[in-house]
């Protein structure tokens, strides 16, 4: 016998199993070691978790996510202004029947087709 395990005998007692002794908060070794396992075990696990967490594939995923979530986010806020818009005009240049008004119509042509022919020819101006 070893000097670990006399002294283990020792400590025992007579007729005591090492598996039956007991420390000071009434554990048996038995206990004490699957407690060690179990402790050892969420640490592997928790250490798995930190390594997948700070792996440069996951810190890129995760930045992805952030950045597609952001433009989703402020195209869908440009989707309902937008719409917004265009129900304002169509309540603008329509009456409640939903008929078009030619009163309102007409000065929104004429300024868009003039818009237009201004931006023509400043097209032709730097060309020639």
């Amino acid at each position: 016998m070893t000097s670990v395990q006399v002294s283990e005998v020792a400590r025992v007692g007579k007729g005591k199993t090492k598996d039956s002794a007991r420390d000071d908060a009434g554990r048996t070794t038995a206990e004490i070691e699957a407690n060690i396992a179990r402790t050892r075990d969420q640490l592997a696990d928790t250490l798995d978790e930190l390594a997948m967490r700070v792996h440069p594939t996951t810190i890129a995923a995760q930045a992805r996510a952030r950045a597609l979530a952001s433009v989703e986010q402020k195209v869908g806020r440009f989707y309902v202004a937008a719409s917004r818009g265009v129900e304002r005009v169509r309540v603008e240049l329509t009456d409640d029947q939903g008929r078009p008004r030619p009163e309102r119509i007409a000065p929104v042509v004429l300024v868009g087709g003039g818009v237009l022919l201004l931006l023509a020819s400043g097209k032709r101006r730097r060309k020639g």
